[in-house]
């Protein structure tokens, strides 16, 4: 049985997948690390009348990083490089996304929170703009995404609003 040659078409698309999908796995891992105390923590901090459960949000982000994985892995397959500027957006994204838990969870620093996830927005929005150029779906893929985020950005401002004490700097 022989082994797929890393360099090799079928090979390349390992590599490619192996990136992406580990990345973004990646960033999960961390976000998850930085939302181990996120329950007791969230559940003290006054909320918005409108803010979900607690146990929705991971089934929702589990559902989103899956979408995130396979839309970077689309915008490969129609450039086929790893450093393609749709892709250094895809990246970046997933950086603010993953440290956002650490900021708003660990750090309890709600200002801070805020700047991280409107910039985080910010770079959904040119990822999405330049994955519709490149993958139609791709973009579609990552609308959820946006959508989430945009609603986790009210929550968080409004649980930032609410909890001065708590979510001070």
């Amino acid at each position: 049985m022989a082994r797929a040659n890393l360099m090799s078409p079928s090979g390349s698309r390992i590599k490619a997948a192996l990136v992406l999908f580990g990345l973004t796995s990646l960033t999960a891992v961390i976000g998850s690390i930085g939302s181990i105390q996120a329950g007791s923590f969230y559940a003290a901090l006054s909320q918005p009348t409108w803010a979900p459960p607690a146990a929705l949000f991971g089934p929702v982000w589990t559902t989103l990083y899956l979408m995130m994985a396979y839309s970077g892995y689309r915008i490969w397959r129609r450039t086929l490089h790893l450093a393609h500027p749709v892709l250094l957006f895809f990246y970046g994204q997933l950086l603010l996304n993953g440290l956002w838990s650490w900021v708003f969870f660990v750090w309890h620093w709600g200002a801070l929170a805020m700047l991280n996830i409107s910039i985080l927005l910010l770079l959904i929005a040119g990822l999405i703009q330049g994955a519709r150029q490149v993958d139609g779906l791709s973009a579609w893929l990552l609308a959820p995404y946006a959508l989430w985020v945009t609603f986790a950005s009210a929550l968080n401002f409004a649980l930032w609003q609410l909890n001065p004490v708590s979510l001070a700097f």
